[in-house]
């Protein structure tokens, strides 16, 4: 099967019929690279902002809807919807394009948000952010070689997210923070329908469309479910005990088994073939990710609700101060990229980029209300130090482990793994501290109602009169409870952050970047190659041209 940047590779199901993937390979001159990099970016900066935006807004969403501790449904539906869609819109961008795929997503994370506006119960919201969700799994699609420069569009939107978010929350409306996305994603469809270079894609739509694994992505978005809520519940709705807490557990890795067990016997088209796993650095970049969104998300979530809640800052103060981390990480990524772009090696930078994090999340676990601020930064910078030489390495390290035939989907997969983590952070970091709050204030003997309104929404804790608590019993609950659980956050972030530097150190080898046909395909986008139309030397046809892995569909 052929690399070409215009040919179509086939795969087969077990029993199936070949079904037609297309190439995602497409070489450009230098002059269309800057064009490209801006459309995708956008896609990227709205999916990562939106993904986040409701970071710093959503202690105001719950007195809103005096939702309590549902409210951590809004973001998980979310992330849920995000994961679960992330591996089939790999498929999605072989099968019809990446731009029709893009497309698509942004209608989808147009809709959901503008609907999400207008919610009139918190169960509504969660619904339709669940929705919102599915196309904000489309940054998947914007990837390539040239990853620092992508990564910046990455992390401006993690930047840029909880500020917003704060912003609206505090000075307009809960509301405003998914309609903003809206005129945004707008402008991008528009970017993305007519000034990115097409690739046409060819074959049966019909015959496409059958090929879907549609049972794979209900059984991953089942499991996923049923992982999560347990984690959710445990120790704070229901007993970790409990018959519905182990039920749903057990579930959930029955439906996992049942997902692998399909896509490995089962799938015409898995939206995660099996074969990639026999790459010792595709299996060592999967596990730091998943690593790395649990620790990634964990601090975007959690750090604003402790300056919240332990120092008492407004939204806007909270998703202010995040700038340390998240600019820190735009830089680092960026430096990352341009260091393995010009020396190819990219494993150095991995595993000093963890080792560097695992510190500073133990440094950041030493966090008191009375820190200095300095301080606080301090850690902060060490953090994107450390976390911006993980993003954009890791996904060279897994294309450059696999076929071109294969690129898309490990791609797709390795964000796939990362934002499951994401999701497990804001259960797993939940039951933390929910678990240690109620702990603290029941070894105060305090009613079951004060101990369930205090949990809801821990800003209570400022003002103790609201809930009939003295101002002594109310900091001690502070200490001990809140500052506590986060203190455990962060240390289980320390000790995945190191897991992952050892596992990286022992899986992830090191890959020659320029490929073996790279050379024969410039010359074919140069023109050089006999046969080459007219039609193929304008979409890919000067000298000096620089190689773009799938921006350009």
């Amino acid at each position: 099967m052929g690399d070409k940047g215009n040919s179509e590779a086939t795969t087969r199901g077990p029993g199936c019929n070949e079904v037609q993937l297309t190439d995602q390979t497409n070489l450009l001159p230098f002059k269309k690279i800057l064009t490209c990099f801006m459309g995708l970016g956008l896609c990227v900066f709205i999916s990562q902002m939106d993904a986040v935006i409701v970071a710093t807004a959503l202690p105001t969403i719950s007195t809103a809807f005096s939702a309590g501790s549902v409210s951590s449904w809004v973001p998980s539906a979310y992330l849920l919807t995000t994961t679960s869609f992330q591996p089939l819109y790999g498929r999605f961008s072989d099968i019809f394009g990446r731009k029709a795929t893009l497309t698509a997503a942004m209608l989808i994370l147009v809709v959901g948000n503008l609907a999400a506006g207008f919610s009139q119960s918190i169960l509504q919201l969660i619904v339709l952010r669940g929705i919102a969700g599915a196309g904000g799994a489309l940054f998947d699609l914007a990837r390539g070689k040239y990853q620092g420069i992508m990564g910046s569009f990455i992390i401006f939107g993690y930047v840029m997210g909880p500020i917003i978010g704060g912003g609206l929350a505090q000075k307009a409306s809960w509301r405003w923070v998914f309609w903003i996305s809206a005129p945004m994603a707008l402008c991008t469809i528009f970017v993305v329908n007519f000034i990115l270079p097409l690739k046409p894609v060819q074959g049966n739509i019909k015959s496409k469309l059958l090929a879907i694994d549609y049972v794979g992505s209900v059984l991953s978005l089942g499991a996923n479910a049923l992982v999560i809520l347990p984690i959710i519940w445990g120790g704070v709705t229901f007993p970790w005990n409990s018959a519905i807490v182990l039920a749903t557990l057990i579930s959930g890795l029955l439906t996992w088994v049942l997902f692998i067990t399909w896509e490995w016997k089962g799938a015409r088209l898995p939206i995660v073939p099996m074969h990639i796993f026999k790459h010792s650095t595709v299996c060592g970049v999967y596990i730091a990710m998943f690593i790395n969104g649990l620790v990634v998300f964990s601090s975007m979530y959690y750090l604003p609700q402790f300056f919240q809640v332990a120092l008492g800052y407004t939204p806007i103060h909270a998703g202010v101060f995040l700038i340390p981390l998240f600019a820190g990480q735009e830089v680092i990524s960026w430096m990352a990229g341009v260091i393995v772009t010009k020396t190819g090696r990219y494993r150095a930078l991995i595993y000093s980029g963890f080792a560097t994090w695992s510190l500073a999340c133990g440094l950041i676990s030493t966090i008191k209300p009375h820190t200095h601020q300095s301080v606080m930064v301090i850690f902060m910078l060490v953090a994107s130090l450390g976390s911006g030489q993980t993003f954009q390495t890791t996904t060279v390290a897994a294309q450059a482990s696999v076929s071109r035939q294969d690129m898309s989907v490990v791609t797709a997969f390795r964000n796939f793994v990362r934002m499951l983590g994401a999701v497990l952070a804001l259960a797993i970091d939940a039951a933390l501290i929910n678990n240690t709050l109620r702990s603290s204030m029941q070894a105060l003997s305090l009613l079951e109602d004060i101990i369930k309104r205090v949990i809801d929404n821990p800003v209570l804790l400022s003002t103790p009169e609201s809930i009939s608590l003295s101002t002594e019993k109310a900091t001690l609950i502070l200490e001990q409870g809140y500052t506590e659980g986060f203190r455990r956050v962060f240390i289980l972030n320390a000790v995945l952050t190191a897991l992952a530097t050892v596992t990286s150190m022992l899986l992830i080898k090191h890959k020659n970047l320029t490929r073996d046909d790279e050379e024969g395909l410039r010359k074919e986008a140069s023109g050089g190659k006999t046969g080459t139309t007219d039609d193929e030397k304008a979409d890919g046809g000067e000298a000096g041209t620089s190689k773009i892995e799938s921006e350009s569909n």
